[in-house]
């Protein structure tokens, strides 16, 4: 398979194909060291205290053939970066988890998180049974059946409308990779509201590069092979550490890396020049770039006549952003910027790679994505090798992807909630939801404005999360609790821009856990809503999911086929770079400088930026910011607390703050602080460091509590919200203006 694509690869202009470029031998492992002392090694108290004892040699020999080497997929959804594993496991137990030295993409790396995935099945936290609260207010639970809960759920839909019954699915369900389309069907055909819930996440980045045009992203092979120039710009190596060995590759090779972000993460230890800008002032660089790309006349005119649109009124549309109008507004001097420009249009092929949802978490986040794609269309940077956009988190490279599995499926009529945030939480609020059903997802954590979204909650009758733990969603507003399996008790198939992987069964469900395909079918059956899982069983639903990918022979890839392959598949029709036939994601599939859909939706028909709205700032002086890092993965497993190894790297909240900002405050590293604003507050432990700019606060996203401070305000009208097709725009802002104090 590997072959193939790396000859259809050579069509497109520009592309060398990678057996070309010298291989880095090891350069996988020698990356990893960037991790430093962050990976833990899971010692013998935390063996023992899963109930995994070691045992004396004799009887472990006794026992060697009962052991089992399973390869499966690390259950977190770290994409565009989606690691191999391989566990042992001896019955029933998990004996260990190591990264899987063949997997094509990871190569055997497994960072913190992975490893940490060890310390899930045998966890004495797990939920085991369904629990139902036994008063509002109160943490008390007690055990109930599973008959129970599903009459419980069945008897308040039955009580309600059908459109006010809805389901909210989160990263949790998305470990094996196969639930997202089930709870599609039985959301549809049931009636009811569900949302596209990565606006919380990537959707805002995707809806401005979806205005431009530019959504497929080449690949990281591509850029370690070909890209002279790689802008970094708002990404993490905490979001895809599989990236990572492709970029200290792209390094070697003589590639200029330039690191742009708010603070200094563990990328710009890879970076050649690292730029630290204000919150929120993307979009400002990028057109202050773009003004001395045009003024200076390093335009690809070809490419820009041939395969873009609007050029004449963006270029007269740049005038006013000067590289001194952009200082003004990012904090970087006009000299850097006018490099910056210089740098990324003559030092080509030059590649961009994005962050995927913290860059875009402000009242104008769209902005920054639909302006730092004009760049590689302003230079000809797209569909060559080399160029345009790397992975990015929500992105797909140019292949054949997994077939639409919910095609046939025709909505009932009802009145629908948009998938736009601040709507949501105005149907919670004023009370237009009965039932709620949260998959895998701790929705107070994820939701801007908490306090707000949790007195909506209370208005619900009846609040029902399946889940692996507790965690602050739960405790809070949940009224019944549905345990579910893990990733090592189900069959799973998981997909990379580039491949797709089997997940493999490795151990039996325990207690009264259930897969949530059975959970929705059972829930239909009782409901009477047929053709949900229209399959014979789960084999056969990744069959017709794996439909669009061919064998050699044009049959369709099985799961049976998989198998055979070692659980590994080079997706389809690939392609290492993007748009090789310059056809882009446009009406008029050209790059829209200009965009009608835009102007008609009442948005800036050119790439614009607006200035955060300061109000609050005289009162709350600090711009508060959140993202990933490498050591915890959102809020999963009750935001971490109830695995050792993550616990030990995140005892506790920590904000960043400058020591500019501390010393009038008296604050020092370790303090007890205490955040707020007019919205509400939290506490954490204060970190001082100069790796973040003066007048900005940062933590990490997921803690309880963090979005106690954020705004709530939507990002994108409702008029606008979907004219990207499948990626709407609406994500509510998480801006905060806040001040910190000792507690």
């Amino acid at each position: 398979m590997r072959e193939k694509s790396l000859k259809s690869s050579r069509k497109v202009p520009g592309y060398k194909a990678a057996e070309e470029w010298p291989v880095l031998a090891g350069f996988v492992k020698a990356y990893w060291l960037f991790t430093g002392g962050v990976i833990l090694e899971y010692d013998r108290t935390v063996r023992t205290y899963f109930g995994v004892l070691t045992e004396n040699s004799e009887k472990r020999e006794e026992r060697m053939s009962e052991k089992r080497l399973i390869r499966t997929m690390c259950p977190m959804n770290c994409l565009p970066t989606q690691c191999g594993m391989r566990v042992e496991v001896e019955g029933n137990q998990l004996l260990s988890v190591k990264g899987d030295e063949q997997h094509p993409e990871s190569r055997g790396f497994l960072c913190i998180r992975g490893r940490a995935t060890r310390e899930i099945p045998h966890n004495p936290a797990r939920l085991l049974t369904p629990i139902r609260r036994k008063r509002r207010g109160e943490d008390a639970w007690e055990p109930c059946s599973w008959d129970d809960a599903y009459t419980m759920i069945v008897e308040a839909i039955e009580r309600t409308q059908r459109d006010r019954v809805g389901l909210w699915r989160g990263h949790g369900v998305g470990s094996t990779g196969i639930n997202t389309p089930l709870i599609t069907r039985f959301g549809s055909l049931g009636g009811f509201q569900h949302w596209v819930s990565a606006i919380v996440c990537w959707a805002l980045g995707g809806y401005g590069l979806g205005l431009t045009g530019v959504l497929k992203t080449n690949t990281k092979v591509d850029m370690a092979a070909h890209s002279r120039m790689v802008f970094f710009w708002g990404a993490t190596l905490a979001s895809q550490p599989g990236t990572s060995p492709y970029l200290v590759a792209a390094r070697k090779r003589g590639a200029y890396v330039v690191h742009i972000d708010t603070r200094r993460t563990e990328a710009s230890r890879h970076a050649d020049e690292v730029v630290l800008i204000r919150p929120g002032t993307d979009a400002a660089l990028a057109l202050a770039m773009a003004h001395v790309i045009v003024e200076e006349g390093l335009t690809d005119q070809a490419f820009v006549q041939e395969y873009t649109l609007g050029f004449a009124e963006f270029a007269d549309h740049l005038r006013q952003y000067t590289p001194e109008w952009g200082a003004r507004q990012t904090g970087i001097d006009p000299e850097q910027i006018r490099h910056l420009a210089r740098l990324y249009a003559t030092r080509t092929p030059a590649m961009i790679v994005l962050g995927g949802s913290s860059m875009y978490k402000h009242q104008h986040g769209w902005e920054a994505s639909r302006a730092i794609a004009c760049l590689p269309a302003l230079t000809g940077q797209l569909g060559i090798a080399g160029g345009g956009l790397g992975p990015r988190h929500g992105a797909t490279a140019q292949a054949n992807g997994l077939a639409d599995v919910t095609a046939d499926v025709v909505r009932p009529q009802g009145s629908y909630i948009p998938s736009h945030m601040a709507s949501i939480t105005e149907a919670l609020t004023s009370g237009s939801l009965d039932v709620l059903l949260l998959l895998g997802a701790n929705f107070l954590s994820g939701f801007a404005d908490s306090n707000t979204v949790e007195r909506g909650l209370e208005k619900v009758g009846l609040i029902v999360s399946y889940d692996i733990f507790m965690n602050e969603t739960i405790r809070r507003v949940a009224d019944l609790v549905l345990p579910g399996t893990i990733w090592l008790e189900e069959l799973g198939l998981k997909q990379t821009a580039t491949h797709l992987y089997l997940m493999e069964p490795a151990l039996q469900p325990v207690g009264e856990v259930r897969p949530l395909s059975r959970v929705l079918r059972e829930l239909a059956e009782r409901l009477d809503i047929p053709d949900v899982f229209p399959w014979q069983d789960d084999e056969a639903y990744i069959n017709a999911l794996l439909s669009t990918q061919k064998l050699p022979s044009g049959e369709a890839l099985t799961v049976a086929e998989l198998r055979k392959q070692g659980g590994y598949w080079q997706k389809t029709a690939l392609s290492e770079v993007a748009y090789p036939d310059r056809r882009f994601d446009t009406p008029s599939k050209k790059v829209e400088f200009w965009s009608e859909r835009a102007l008609q939706a009442g948005l800036s028909p050119l790439p614009s930026f607006t200035p955060a709205v300061e109000e609050e700032a005289t009162r709350y002086p600090l711009r508060f910011c959140q993202g990933r890092t490498l050591t915890a993965f959102h809020s999963f497993y009750d935001e971490g607390k109830v695995l050792p190894t993550l616990a030990k790297a995140n005892p506790e909240p920590e904000i960043w703050l400058h020591p500019n900002d501390a010393r009038p405050r008296k604050i020092e590293t370790g303090n007890r602080v205490l955040i707020s604003n007019g919205h509400g507050h939290f506490e954490a432990k204060a970190l001082v460091t100069e790796g973040i700019l003066q007048g900005v606060v940062w933590m990490r996203d997921g803690w309880s509590g963090v979005n106690r401070v954020t705004s709530g305000q939507q990002t994108v009208p409702l008029v606008a919200n979907d004219i990207i097709a499948d990626i709407p725009g609406g994500q509510a802002t998480y801006d905060a203006w806040v001040d910190l104090q000792n507690v």
